[in-house]
């Protein structure tokens, strides 16, 4: 996957839970959706059931995304199978299912790549590692796959397990200084769209380190990153996102 050298590039558009604006995030609706709108990966959040699954899901909370109730990490995968996902969205989405990482990953290989997010608070840190790039070698999906955290520990188990996994570090507080030595020896920076700058963007790249921007759902924001020349961003409206690049092309 490509996270570096990208100057002077079109931005990746990375659809956050899919195309999660008009469908119900994380849910095979959603990731059909974001590639049908010509998204260039989808983002996941991942965390792990009670009896070690790992899923993809946005909240520790079901009771936000779906009709079950208190922490995801306290179910097991066949009690969260149980559960309506979708919806909550749209009555034309219920029926939509928690998917595990297997199942997402099995579906969409051919089709797309992941951004896979480990959260802080996510249960057991070193089994949600070892876990995730466990599943990302069987389905052969490793050089598709790029993984994101705040938490360089983190970052760094998943590297001890295999270093061929592109790793991405947060920046959502504190200044760039500190960001730029958590991401040392990474890939990138994933950085707040409201903590970052024109000249933030050159600091990273002068690091060595791709820049990436979450989230960019506004239109006029879509603009302004482009002409910032990140690498990318992470949005709910990939469709939206793709049709002003392909505007500010056609500008050039």
């Amino acid at each position: 996957m490509e996270t570096m050298d990208r100057a002077g590039r079109r931005p990746l558009v990375i659809a956050r839970g899919g195309a999660s604006a008009t469908a119900p995030e994380h849910t095979i609706a959603a990731f059909e959706a974001a590639i049908g709108e010509g998204a260039d990966a989808i983002g996941l959040r991942v965390r792990l059931t009670r009896d070690g699954h790992p899923v993809v899901f946005g909240s520790a909370m079901l009771q936000r995304t779906t009709n079950g109730r208190g922490l995801l990490s306290a179910h097991t995968m066949r009690d969260l199978k149980r559960l309506d996902a979708g919806g909550w969205k749209d009555p034309r989405f219920a029926g939509q299912r928690i998917q595990t990482l297997q199942e997402v990953l099995e579906r969409f290989r051919e089709r797309t790549r992941f951004w896979i997010e480990l959260p802080e608070g996510g249960g057991d840190q070193e089994s949600i590692a070892e876990r995730v790039v466990s599943t990302m070698e069987i389905y052969e999906a490793v050089q598709l796959c790029l993984v994101y955290a705040t938490d360089r520990e983190t970052l760094d188990r998943v590297r001890a397990l295999n270093q061929d996994v592109k790793l991405v570090a947060t920046w959502a507080t504190g200044p760039l200084d500190h960001a730029l030595q958590t991401a040392q020896a990474l890939d990138a920076v994933c950085a707040s769209v409201e903590r970052l700058g024109a000249a933030d963007v050159e600091t990273i790249r002068a690091a060595g380190l791709g820049c990436y921007v979450e989230m960019a759902d506004e239109p006029a924001l879509v603009d302004r990153l482009v002409g910032w020349r990140v690498d990318g961003f992470l949005t709910g409206w990939p469709g939206r996102a793709r049709a002003r690049i392909d505007q500010s092309d056609l500008r050039r």
